[in-house]
C-alpha cells in the first residue's frame, strides 16, 4: 500500500490562545484529487499553511509522502515536490504572463549562472523547452493571447490560472491549490476543473481548498469538511452532500458564502 501524499497526524494550530486547528487528522492518498471544504475560518488555509511549514504546528505532525516536514524551511519543502498556491492572487510585477509562469520552473533549473550569463548553448536549450512548456500550458487554458501582457492587468480569474501554471512548472508530485476557482466564471471554471483532472491523470496529487461547490462535487475523489478547526466528515461527494453535520456546517448556507 503506498504511502499517503499529504497525512495530518493529530495537528494542532493556537494563535494567541485561539484554537485554529484541533487535533486534525486525515491522509490525502497519491494520485487523488482531495478537496478541503468548511465554513470561513474553519482552519482549510491553516493547514496548508502547516504543511508547508509559513507556520509551525503548535502539536502534532505532518507529512509528505511518508517523511516528516518538522523543522524544514520552506523552500526545502517546495524541493520534495510540494508546491502551493495562495488565496489572493499573487502574480510577480514588472513582469508578462509568460515571464510569470516560467519563473516557476527555478528550483529545477539546470544551466550554471555562469552559462546563462555567457548564454551558452545548454542554457539557451534549455530556456527554449521550458518556454516551450509554459506555451503549452498557455495554449491548454486558452490564455495564450496574455502571453505578452503584463500579468498584473490581467483579471482576477485569468491571475489565479496563472498561478496555477507558474506551480506547475516546478514539477510538483504534490500541489496545494487554495481557492483556485475564486474570480472565475463559469466557463474558466469549467476550463479548470478539466485542468485538475488532466494532472490528477498525470500522476500527481491535488489537495484543493475550495468553496466551489461545483467544482468540488465535480473533481473531487475524497472530500474533507472542516468545521471549527474539526474534520467533522470525510467521503466521496455523494456521501459529503447527504451528511447531515455537513448540510448543517456548510452545504445549507447561502449560495456564494466564502469557505
Amino acid at each position: 500500500m503506498s504511502v499517503p501524499a499529504l497525512d495530518f497526524r493529530s495537528v494542532s494550530k493556537i494563535f494567541g490562545g485561539v484554537l485554529a486547528v484541533d487535533n486534525v487528522s486525515f491522509a490525502a492518498p497519491m494520485g487523488n484529487i482531495c478537496a478541503l471544504i468548511g465554513p470561513n475560518g474553519a482552519g482549510k488555509t491553516t493547514l496548508f499553511n502547516v504543511a508547508t511549514n509559513l507556520y509551525e504546528p503548535s502539536s502534532g505532525e505532518v507529512c509528505v509522502f511518508g517523511e516528516s516536514v518538522a523543522g524544514l524551511q520552506s523552500h526545502e519543502v517546495a524541493a520534495r515536490g510540494v508546491v502551493r498556491t495562495f488565496q489572493t492572487a499573487r502574480v510577480f510585477p514588472g513582469m508578462t504572463t509568460l515571464e510569470n509562469i516560467l519563473a516557476g520552473a527555478y528550483l529545477h533549473v539546470r544551466a550554471s549562472t555562469t552559462s546563462q550569463m555567457l548564454w551558452r548553448r545548454s542554457a539557451r536549450r534549455e530556456e527554449r523547452d521550458l518556454v516551450r512548456k509554459a506555451e503549452a500550458l498557455l495554449e491548454v487554458t486558452r490564455l495564450q493571447a496574455l502571453r505578452d501582457f503584463a500579468a498584473t492587468d490581467l483579471p482576477i480569474g485569468a491571475q489565479k490560472l496563472v498561478e496555477v501554471l507558474r506551480a506547475l512548472m516546478a514539477n510538483p508530485k504534490l500541489l496545494l491549490l487554495d481557492e483556485p476557482a475564486a474570480g472565475l466564471n463559469g466557463h474558466e471554471t469549467a476550463e479548470l476543473s478539466a485542468l485538475l483532472r488532466a494532472i490528477r491523470d498525470a500522476g500527481i496529487s491535488i489537495v484543493v481548498v475550495e468553496h466551489n461547490m461545483s467544482l468540488v462535487m465535480g473533481v473531487a475523489d475524497i472530500i474533507f469538511v472542516l468545521d471549527a478547526g474539526k474534520v467533522i466528515a470525510s467521503g466521496g461527494p455523494e456521501e459529503i452532500q447527504q451528511n447531515p453535520k455537513v448540510i448543517e456546517a456548510y452545504l445549507s448556507r447561502p449560495e456564494g458564502q466564502p469557505a
